[in-house]
């Protein structure tokens, strides 16, 4: 049997220490992350007072829980439909819901890749 010591300097990362450099990640991007939820609080609240969010069922006016519902929807692009805003105001506001998620959601994504990259490099073994 020949020993390869490249195979023998091989350590493996725990998912603890991926988790601990993810958080520890989130932790520096907390301003970005915190002004992004407020903006995302504020283009809510614009939604239900100015976008006109009603019920494709009945073309009701949607209530405060539905217009959340329906931010958060747009935010994580799923979008069902189900409850839509009828002013130009509330699809533009749909739009930038929209963007605002698709920023949150690739600065999550970069936040857990950094994560594993940092518990790697701190698991890899140093020659010397």
């Amino acid at each position: 049997m020949i020993d390869d010591p490249e195979r023998s300097a091989v350590k493996r990362v725990g998912a603890r220490e991926i988790l601990r450099e993810f958080c520890v990640t989130l932790w520096y991007m907390r301003t970005i992350l915190g002004f992004m939820l407020g903006l995302f609080v504020v283009l809510s609240i614009a939604m239900y007072y100015y976008g006109g969010a009603v019920e494709t069922v009945n073309r009701t006016p949607a209530s405060l829980g539905q217009t959340w519902y329906l931010c958060a929807i747009t935010a994580l692009t799923i979008g069902y439909g189900d409850v839509v805003p009828t002013t130009a105001f509330g699809r533009i506001d749909a739009v930038l819901l929209g963007l605002i998620g698709l920023l949150f959601i690739g600065l999550i994504t970069a936040a857990a890749v950094r994560g594993v990259q940092e518990a790697a490099h701190g698991a890899a073994p140093h020659n010397q």
